[in-house]
């Protein structure tokens, strides 16, 4: 009998509907060989997928590879692309990094950010990424002067994201104080709206479009005062919009939370409202017992970003633990040490190789799944990450005949994209049913490096 997902090979598509026949597909659980699916030109869904079709129907598009449901990259500073090879190296810590992330942030006008954003979306393409959460809290001027249009900045993301032809939810970011019960510094004040319900009147003008979904982040429990969480937290419950929140990435900041409120940040959120299936707790790295159980019960996701982790020498997250009590997870290339998904579910599980010292925390299935299915739902596209009948036809298809990927048989494909493969291996990309990168090549950039480099060199000067 067909499965409830498939549509039988005989059933001839309606007009109106593009198809394309995948040499290897990965549906659900497992690598299907000879897959059609069709789409509807208007709506850029999938209505049909027919498996066991051994050859390309008439006028179908070929993508030869494994094609996988396209991958969300559930956590992006774009700005931080520019800091890639120049922070790298030396000594220091985490607060030493961000006073150099500082200075490239206050360069960054709506017309910079728009080309460098633009490139760095378009890297995303290349290496298969459909959907990007933008934890985005560039909102004024130096020195905090609102620019005439009080979102220029947010605007200049959504217009990157649609020109670089990848979906976007606009993570709006509160991001009101430098620490507990500290003003803003010099830096941060471009970030600071005054008061969270400032904060939420500007942000209420950003709406969704088709490309493109407005969430909400706080951007740490020490950026957004304890008395004004619950406000964004209400914001995003009133619209049914996602929640992000940077989460104990440092031992520095839960010591402080401690010492102003006497609690953990993860339990000063739940006590404020703020856990919840549609929030996303960015790092999760230094938790208690307590605070896993808090989060994976009230539903709440976690966001591993596994290279900027070790880059930053942050520390290894118990996404183990978090994910068996409850708390789904997705994956964020955050500040672009790399922009490669595979790598970032590759090194989710060699993290907890390591720290563990055994093998096979998760199936390859599942690390897809952590950087497709589970990534699009913590950015509020719930209706990606899959390939199956009503699902948006958004794909990215790996090369299994690169010197990486080669010499596996195609039915271990999951495992070759996941262990092997890398951005490198992208052949495709395609987003709403059409090619945004063809053969390796973006279709709307037509040179992402020149582009890099022009938006890198402008602020660096």
């Amino acid at each position: 009998m067909t499965p409830p997902h498939v549509t039988p090979t005989h059933v001839t598509p309606p007009q109106g509907t593009r198809t394309y026949w995948l040499e290897h597909a990965w549906l659900d659980t497992n690598v299907e060989p000879g897959v059609a699916l069709d789409i509807d030109s208007g709506t850029g869904r999938i209505t049909a997928v027919r498996t066991d079709v051994p050859a390309p129907p008439p006028g179908a598009e070929v993508l030869r590879g494994l094609t996988l449901p396209g991958l969300a990259n559930a956590h992006s500073h774009a700005f931080h692309r520019a800091l890639r090879g120049t922070v790298q190296v030396g000594s220091g810590t985490f607060w030493t990094w961000r006073e150099v992330m500082y200075s490239v942030a206050d360069r960054l006008t709506p017309d910079s950010y728009h080309a460098l954003a633009r490139a760095v979306y378009a890297e995303m393409a290349l290496a298969g990424i459909t959907a990007v959460g933008e934890f985005h809290y560039l909102h004024h001027a130096p020195g905090g002067t609102p620019y005439a249009d009080p979102n220029a900045m947010g605007e200049a993301l959504l217009e990157a994201a649609a020109e670089a032809g990848i979906r976007i939810t606009l993570l709006d970011t509160a991001y009101l104080s430098s620490g507990f019960g500290e003003a803003p510094n010099t830096h941060q004040l471009r970030f600071s709206d005054g008061t969270a319900d400032a904060w939420a009147e500007r942000s209420s003008v950003l709406k969704d479009r088709d490309h493109a979904r407005i969430g909400a982040a706080i951007h740490s429990v020490r950026a957004v005062p304890a008395a004004q969480l619950a406000t964004v937290a209400r914001w995003a419950e009133e619209r049914r919009a996602p929640l992000h929140v940077h989460l104990s990435e440092q031992t520095a900041e839960n010591d402080a939370c401690q010492a102003a409120h006497g609690r953990t940040p993860t339990r000063l959120l739940a006590d404020h409202g703020v856990l919840g299936p549609r929030t996303t707790g960015v790092h999760n790295t230094h938790l208690t017992d307590a605070d896993i159980a808090l989060l994976g019960g009230s539903g709440t996701g976690t966001c591993m970003c596994p290279t900027t982790e070790r880059d930053l020498a942050d520390g290894i997250g118990p996404a183990v633990a978090l994910q068996r009590a409850g708390s789904p997870l997705s994956l964020g290339s955050d500040s672009h040490a790399v922009i490669d998904l595979l790598e970032e579910a590759r090194a989710m599980e060699l993290n907890e190789r390591l720290r563990t010292r055994a093998r096979g925390h998760w199936t390859a299935a599942a690390l897809l799944r952590a950087a497709g299915a589970d990534g699009h739902a913590a950015l509020g596209w719930d209706d990606a990450g899959t390939i199956e009948p009503g699902a948006l036809a958004d794909l990215t298809t790996i090369a299994l005949d690169s010197v990486r990927t080669a010499g596996p048989v195609p039915r271990l494909g999951a495992e070759t994209a996941v262990f092997a493969a890398t951005a490198a291996d992208v052949r495709h990309t395609i987003v709403g049913g059409r090619h945004v990168v063809r053969d390796g090549a973006h279709a709307l950039v037509p040179d992402v490096p020149r582009a890099l480099e022009r938006a890198v060199a402008a602020l660096r000067a």
